[in-house]
């Protein structure tokens, strides 16, 4: 389990500082809308992860994993916003789903036996 969990933070990683080079080149009138909003999406997923892992009952690290989870969903459907409005190319966009998929199984698998 521990392997696991490395890999997925890991992951989850990869995604914040992704989202943070991708945001970078987002227009500056969206820095308190868009830009703010998914960066906040993308660390909450690995903060709420990291935070849960850490408690130690079952219950608790489930709720967090839930809004894990959740903050992942509005990080899917900003980078889809985002790519709409040209903010983002489709490589990048890509990118960022590639991973929110693999982090979005791997969450879900967690959750389901818990």
């Amino acid at each position: 389990m521990l392997r696991f969990h490395d890999d997925l933070k890991l992951k989850m990683d990869k995604l914040v500082h992704l989202i943070y080079k991708i945001t970078k080149k987002f227009p500056k009138d969206e820095l308190y809308g868009v830009t703010s909003q998914i960066r906040r999406a993308a660390l909450s997923i690995i903060l709420n992860y990291i935070e849960g892992y850490a408690r130690k009952k079952n219950k608790v690290y489930k709720n967090f994993l839930e809004i894990s989870y959740g903050s992942l969903k509005e990080t899917n459907y900003l980078l889809h916003f985002s790519l709409t409005e040209d903010y983002l190319s489709k490589d990048d966009y890509e990118k960022a789903m590639k991973l929110t998929e693999d982090i979005g199984a791997m969450l879900w698998g967690i959750l389901r036996k818990l």
